[in-house]
Order: C-alpha cells, then sequence, then structure tokens
C-alpha cells in the first residue's frame, strides 16, 4: 500500500507536581515494555516547560501519533496543551491503580484526572481520542494503543489527503452530491478537473514507455482471467495516466485519491471501460470511485487507511431472489431474506478480494453503446464473486442541506454463488431490511457503499466521531426502534 501513512507512536507521561513523579514514569516504562514499538520520551510533564519540552522531543524523533500518559492525576493545563503543540492525532489514557497494598503512597488517582483532563480538551477546543473506558494497567492500555494505530492512520491519512475529481457527474446521478466545504472541515483538499483534463492527459501518454511493463503486469494478475486481452494496452496507458497525474497534482498534500466520470462518454472517447485500472489503483492504497462520487472515495480512502488492505465501493444493487435465499441460504445462515441483498460494481474491486476475477465487457454499456454488436468500447470491467467473509458496510456524506452524516454496520459476505455479473457478492447485514428504510432511504443516502474487508466498524465509528460527523448511524437491532420508525407496525 502506498498511499497511507506510516504510523511512528510516541508516549508522554504527565504528573500533577503533588503526586510522585516516579510514580507516572515507572507506569510509562511498564507500558513501553508492553507496547514494543513505540517511542517513549524520557521527559515526564509537570509544567508548561516540560510540555514544551516533551512536544518538541518527539516531533524530533519522527513521532507522528501521540499517547500522553496519566500515571497519576496529572497537570490538566500542561497535559491538554500537549495535543495543541503535538499537532497530530492524540490519544489520553489512564493508569489504574496497581495494588491493595500500594494505595497509601502508590496511589494516582488518575480515574480522577482524566475527568479533569477531558474537561480542559473541551475548554480549548481541541480534539482528541479517548477509549471507551481509558483506565487500565499496562497490558490494558497496550491494547488500547493497539486499536488507536489505524484510527491515527486514517486520521493522519485525511488530514494530508488531496481528492481529485474529473468529470461532472452522469446524468441521474445527483445522489452523490459534493458539497465540498465539508470536505475542508475534515482537512480534506478538493481539486475539481473536466472529464476533458483526463482525456488530454490520456492522450498524452500514447506509447508511454512503461506500458508494457504493466501490460506484463496485468497478464500476470490476470493469468487465465485475461478474456479481453486487446484491450490491455488502452488499460495500461491509463493507468500510467492517473499514476501521473497522482504525483503531478499532490502539491502540498502527500495522499491522491480519484473521483472520476467513467461513463457514457468515457466509453466513446477513451476507448474502453476503466473499471479493471480503478480496480489495480484501489490495491495500491489509491482508491478510484465509480461516477465522480467525492464523498465515497473519502469513504473508501479512511477504509483503506484504517484496514490497510484494499477497499471497494459498490452499488447497495438488488434484493436477493427469495427461491435463492430458499435453496442457498435458509436454514445455512441465521439471516432472513431482508438481512440480505447483493452489493455490485461493474468490476471496480480489486483481484485480491474477488474468489475468481475475469477481464470481460461491461454488460449494461453495452446494451447502451454497442446494441447487436461485438464488444470493443465497453471492455475492461473485471467481473467476480466477492470473497466469503466478515466486511464492514460505511459512507461517510455531505448532504443536499450542506451538513455531514455517516452510517457503519459490520457484516459478511455469504459464500453463495451470485449466479451474476460484474464484481458483486451476496452481502448479510443483521436487521438490514430495516437499516435500508430508516437509515439508507430514510436518511437519503446515495446509492454507493465503501466495503472495507474485516470487521472495522469499531475503529471507523471513532474515525467519523473524530472528524466531526453529527450523526453516525448503524444497524440498530430490533429492540431498538429508529427515532422515526413505527411502533405499530
Amino acid at each position: 500500500m502506498i498511499n497511507i501513512p506510516n504510523v511512528k507512536l510516541g508516549i508522554i507521561s504527565v504528573s500533577r507536581d503533588c503526586f510522585p513523579i516516579e510514580l507516572s514514569g515507572a507506569r510509562r516504562e511498564a507500558i513501553v515494555a508492553a507496547c514494543g514499538d513505540i517511542y517513549e520520551c524520557k521527559i515526564t510533564v509537570e509544567n508548561e516547560n516540560d510540555m514544551l519540552k516533551a512536544a518538541a522531543d518527539v516531533k524530533a524523533a519522527g513521532v507522528n501519533a501521540l499517547v500522553v500518559f496519566l500515571g497519576n492525576f496529572g497537570p490538566e493545563t500542561p497535559e491538554t496543551l500537549l495535543a495543541k503543540h503535538f499537532c497530530g492525532p492524540t490519544m489520553f489514557v489512564a493508569a489504574a491503580e496497581d495494588a491493595a497494598d500500594k494505595l497509601i503512597n502508590g496511589r494516582g488517582d488518575a480515574y480522577c484526572g482524566m475527568l479533569n483532563c477531558s474537561y480542559n480538551l473541551g475548554l480549548r477546543n481541541l480534539k482528541a481520542y479517548i477509549p471507551e473506558y481509558p483506565v487500565g494497567t499496562a497490558s490494558e492500555i497496550a491494547e488500547m494503543i493497539a486499536e488507536f494505530i489505524p484510527i491515527a492512520r486514517a486520521l493522519i491519512g485525511v488530514s494530508k489527503l488531496k481528492i481529485l475529481s474529473y468529470g461532472p457527474r452522469p446524468q441521474d446521478f445527483m445522489a452523490c452530491n459534493a458539497p465540498i466545504k465539508q470536505l475542508f472541515n475534515m482537512g480534506v483538499e478538493i481539486q475539481e478537473n473536466s472529464e476533458l483534463d483526463l482525456l488530454v492527459a490520456f492522450n498524452k501518454h500514447k506509447d508511454d514507455p512503461r506500458i508494457p511493463e504493466v501490460i506484463a503486469d496485468m497478464e500476470r494478475e490476470l493469468g487465465d482471467g485475461n478474456k479481453m486481452a486487446g484491450i490491455l494496452p488502452k488499460l495500461a496507458q491509463f493507468e500510467v495516466t492517473l499514476l501521473d497525474l497522482a504525483e503531478k497534482n499532490k502539491g502540498s498534500c502527500e495522499y491522491v485519491a480519484f473521483a472520476n466520470k467513467c461513463w457514457p462518454a468515457f466509453q466513446t472517447e477513451f476507448g474502453f471501460v476503466p473499471c479493471y485500472v480503478n480496480s489495480r489503483m484501489a490495491a495500491r492504497g489509491i482508491p478510484v470511485s465509480c461516477e465522480v462520487d467525492i464523498y465515497g472515495v473519502l469513504s473508501e480512502y479512511i477504509g483503506t487507511c484504517v484496514s490497510a488492505t484494499p477497499v471497494t465501493l459498490l452499488d447497495i444493487n438488488n434484493s436477493v431472489p427469495a427461491d435463492m435465499y430458499e435453496q442457498d441460504i435458509k436454514g445455512k445462515f441465521d439471516y432472513t431474506l431482508t438481512d440480505t441483498f447483493m452489493g455490485f460494481h461493474c468490476g471496480n474491486t480489486p483481484m485480491c478480494q474477488l474468489t475468481k476475477g475475469e477481464l470481460k465487457h461491461q454488460l449494461i454499456m453495452h446494451r447502451l453503446l454497442e446494441k447487436d454488436k461485438e464488444p470493443d468500447i465497453t471492455r475492461g470491467t473485471l467481473e467476480g464473486d466477492i470473497k466469503p467473509g466478515k466486511i464492514t458496510f460505511y459512507r461517510v456524506q455531505g448532504t443536499a442541506e450542506g451538513g455531514l452524516t455517516a452510517y457503519i454496520a459490520n457484516g459478511e459476505v455469504l459464500p453463495v454463488a451470485t449466479r451474476s455479473f460484474g464484481g458483486i457478492g451476496i452481502f448479510a447485514i443483521k436487521e438490514m431490511g430495516r437499516f435500508y428504510r430508516h437509515v439508507l432511504v430514510g436518511d437519503r443516502y446515495p446509492h454507493h457503499g465503501a466495503v472495507a474487508f474485516g470487521h472495522h466498524g469499531k475503529a471507523i465509528y471513532e474515525v467519523f466521531k473524530f472528524l466531526g460527523v453529527p450523526k453516525i448511524s448503524y444497524n440498530q437491532p430490533a429492540s431498538l426502534p429508529y427515532p422515526e420508525e413505527n411502533p405499530f407496525k
């Protein structure tokens, strides 16, 4: 993954001057021993001068994500100023007491100090990550720190991300609206371009000397799934075009994602479907969303950072037929029919997330653009059933009113053949029917959802919360009705 941050953690312990400073230092050392790979700042912060020295120390060490550890009650002003002066993702945790026989001279009261710390962070409008239960022993805090790493990786990535969009959305895709003010609020840069800019850049890469090498790599990846070999030169030309655009347009940012128009003029002017290239970019950690879905690709990038694996963007596409449910799902898996649906896109899911990928033509585009003809300009999709296993379905969205909202649901892809086309899978999420009606439909989300492979809902939730998303929905159990759900149904 070439397009996500490497997290270097550091830890600073703090101490209230009326508590033993040695207590905080010793407890910090125990955490470092339990963590292993974390930079230990030897300066224990008691006052603002200590704070400045400690902040400078971790910055000089290349630390980009910080753990502030309340080894005892802690000095609320210096400890919270660490979050201000560090200027990176900061986590606050506190020490649990060691033993019953140490509650006189060895009591730290960090349980109490975390309350003042939280209040002081609020006074200063400082954001920090505080775990669900932020008080623990060295081994427990080491586990909290491990959970902080993917959150920090996503927050660093988003703060240094530029989204490059090419082209307006296709006709009748207003649902993928993208009011850009909320992007800036989250620290994301956006550079909007014409699809003509993309075409000009593509044409300039004709006969690029890297094309044969990319073709060879595509052939290795596809193997016997290379069903449309004749389109590979154009796809390779497009791939080097995107890679060069990413590098050329980073500007002050470090990471890039694309939101590109992909039909219908794309086929007639470029001469292919870009899906397979989009899948290969996602596999590198550079997601490319379909249909100029700017918030979709932001969602993909967040999932890429959190999971450190390739993600995809799918249509929340179609219901599972009742006969398929009866034959292949009922009695074999603990899901109702309305818990299931099919997630689909033309072919942008990376090869590593498919059971068997094949390069084909896009059936829907073929109907529209090449009716009664052999596929030509509609070649270029990567098709296959998505691998079964745990998934997280999620999205952050700029609303039509200019606000910000998000949803997250953990679920799975079932090991059931789809019998369909495209990059597609049968998804199962508990209480999906109600989630579909009262969140996806009720809160007016577009048809695209990002998919991270594995259960990453906990980390993604914390990222969304840190980014200031005021409403984060999830698939509520039947015992917990949605606010607008009819109680008389």
